[in-house]
This record gives structure tokens, C-alpha cells and sequence, in this order.
């Protein structure tokens, strides 16, 4: 039979109330509180939305959530990584400001944010996974140290990988820097002599010794450097930059390896939700409004992340008669992380849909 989605439908411009009691029908369905337990600290895994960005899942799908997690007496956080690019959430301060805004406040919810990968997003654990790319993978510490996690997923499309859903959310939202920076980078970094203010900070924090000063610029030498990303890391001037040149079914593959290292870490206790509303062309890291291109279908659940993104991609189908990628990105196959997850043992392609 495969793995179980449960899912509830969702009208076009349905109230708050009635999505909140949807929420929590499906939680509970789903069973995805079965491994918390008294005193255990769970992440609820989110993207708040960058700047700008009005289609992110709105902070009061989050409450019946929350409440659940209390009932079993356990102490719910809500949680994200800082990103690569420059944006308000590079650091976790800023990231911090950007999700008060949002509606992710503890005014709001009754329970705080925390960046799960710290300041400038080096706080990491290595876990060893027996992936195909790699046998170790960079995830955010908070990510390991949790009791359990609930990982919420907005279903969009994607510019490099087709989908952006729980397998994103998990392999790319709960990597360190570094680990989102071995998924992307093709090319170790280099320092941008115009930018750069000589401050000497990727200096103090290269491992490998591997940056001087010349001229009053830093410079890295290329022998010597791994590609850690640290100097990307903790550069505040954008002089530090990275090939991007990632094949985007090798970009898929690498995000689904590092979804593995968190399941490894969390074994049996992560549960997943993806919101199929307000499904944008690009994901919510764009920082402008963007028009959904798919009236709202519904909310699933699963303890399964990759039945849970290909049942999500079966029912856009049903509802458009169209692939996700056609209306956002057509030379993207979205399929690959399912796919490719499916074979590393991250989860079942293979699902049965049970509708609340």
C-alpha cells in the first residue's frame, strides 16, 4: 500500500477558523504527535518569508499546532536556517526581525523562534548517511539536538529544482551554510578584490590557512582552500562569492542526501505537513509579491516526506491536468528528488491517499 498522506481540501479564500480545524484534524489523522513526549523540545520547521513575500504559510496555520505539542506536554520553537545569499536572513538577528514581522512572534504564538543553525549559520553537527554523493552532511545543530521535529512545507515551484516541498524543506531549510553550500557550489570561493574592505575577519576564520593579505585585499589560495564556505559566512561586505553552475537533477540529488542526514539524526520522529495554497511560481525566498498560478487545493500530512511531495505533485495534476513544472519551470524535472529519494531510503514514491 505504500506510505500514508492524509489530506483535507481547501476552498478558495477559506476563513482562518476553518483552516486552524483542518490543521489539526490532519495532525491528529496523521498521528504526527505519536513521538512527543514530556519535557521533549520540537522544532516546528517553517520559512517565514523573505521581505516582501505575501504567500509564505501564514503564522496562524502554526497554532493548532503548537497547541497539540503542549497537550503532550512537550516544548515547541519555531525554526529556520540562515541562507547563502545575501537577504534579511543571513543572520539569524535579521532573520529573527523578519519573522516577528511576519506573524511569527511569541506575542502570536506563544512560543520563540530560533535560528537552528545560530548567528551566521556555522552552528552545524556532521551525520553520516550512506548516500551515493555523500557519506557525511553538514545540519544545522539545532536540527540534531531537537527531541523531534515538525516540518511545515509551502508547495511551490522552483527555478532549480521544480518543487519546493518537504524534501527542500528538510535537505535544503536544515543544512548549516556549509551543507547548502555543497549543494550548490561548483567552484571553491573567491574574494572580490572591489568589494573587499580588508577587514581581515575570512582571515581569523579560514581553517586551512589558506587567506592572506596582499595589497590590502584578501585572497585566497586555491591550493589550499576546501571550499568550507566559512570566509562566505562571515564576510558582511559581499566579497565573497561561489560558482552556482549545480545541474539542477544533481542539485535535487544533493538536496535529498542532506533530508537524509536529518532523518538519520531524528529517526522516526519528524512529521511533515505541505500547504498546497497560494502555489507561487517561485518559492517564498523571492522578495516581492508573487500570484499564485494555482487555485488552492488542500493541506496533506505524513510521516513519509517523499509520498507526502509526490502525492502533493499528483493532485496538482488532478486539479490542472498539467505538471507543476509546465506552469513555472518546464526544463526542470521535478520528479528527481522523488525519485532519487526513493532509492536512497529516504522515504516511498509508492502512497495511499486518504482523504479527511
Amino acid at each position: 500500500m505504500g506510505s500514508e498522506v492524509f489530506f483535507t481540501q481547501v476552498n478558495q479564500n477559506e476563513k482562518t477558523e476553518s483552516i486552524n480545524r483542518k490543521v489539526l484534524a490532519l495532525f491528529s489523522a496523521a498521528d504526527l504527535g505519536s513521538f512527543i513526549n514530556k519535557n521533549d523540545l520540537i522544532g516546528i520547521k517553517m520559512h517565514f518569508g523573505e521581505k516582501g513575500n505575501r504567500t509564505h504559510i501564514p503564522s496562524h496555520c502554526v497554532v493548532p499546532i503548537v497547541e497539540e505539542i503542549k497537550k503532550r506536554q512537550g516544548v515547541a520553537f519555531l525554526t529556520d536556517t540562515c541562507v547563502l545569499y545575501r537577504s534579511q536572513r543571513d543572520n539569524s538577528v535579521n532573520h529573527l526581525l523578519l519573522a516577528h514581522r511576519h506573524g511569527f512572534s511569541m506575542d502570536h504564538l506563544g512560543v520563540p523562534v530560533i535560528i537552528a543553525d545560530g548567528l551566521i549559520g556555522n552552528a552545524e553537527s556532521k551525520v553520516s548517511i550512506p548516500g551515493k554523493i555523500f557519506k557525511e552532511v553538514a545540519v544545522a545543530r539545532a536540527a540534531v539536538e531537537a527531541n523531534g521535529l515538525i516540518v511545515l512545507s509551502h508547495v511551490t515551484g522552483h527555478i532549480a529544482c521544480g518543487l519546493g516541498g518537504s524534501i527542500k524543506n528538510l535537505g535544503m531549510g536544515f543544512s548549516s551554510r556549509k551543507g547548502k553550500l555543497q549543494q550548490h557550489s561548483v567552484t571553491k570561493p573567491s574574494i572580490s578584490s572591489k568589494k573587499c574592505t580588508g577587514c581581515g575577519l575570512c582571515i581569523q576564520w579560514c581553517p586551512e590557512d589558506a587567506i592572506s593579505m596582499k595589497a590590502e585585499k584578501a585572497v585566497i589560495d586555491s591550493t589550499l582552500c576546501i571550499g568550507c564556505g566559512e570566509c562566505l559566512t562571515v564576510c558582511r561586505f559581499g566579497a565573497v562569492s561561489h560558482g552556482w553552475g549545480r545541474s539542477n537533477d544533481e542539485l535535487q540529488k544533493r538536496i535529498a542526501e542532506h533530508a537524509l542526514g536529518v532523518t538519520v539524526a531524528q529517526p522516526g520522529r519528524i512529521g511533515y505537513m505541505n500547504f498546497l495554497l497560494s502555489i507561487t511560481k517561485d518559492c517564498d525566498c523571492w522578495n516581492e509579491p508573487q500570484k499564485p498560478i494555482i487555485s488552492d487545493i488542500g493541506i496533506l500530512a505524513s510521516k513519509d516526506p517523499v509520498a507526502i511531495d509526490a502525492a502533493s505533485l499528483d493532485l496538482i495534476r488532478d486539479k490542472t491536468h498539467r505538471e507543476l513544472t509546465e506552469m513555472s519551470y518546464p526544463d526542470v524535472d521535478s520528479w528527481v528528488q522523488i525519485r532519487y529519494g526513493a532509492e536512497i531510503g529516504l522515504g516511498s514514491r509508492v502512497y495511499e491517499l486518504i482523504r479527511l
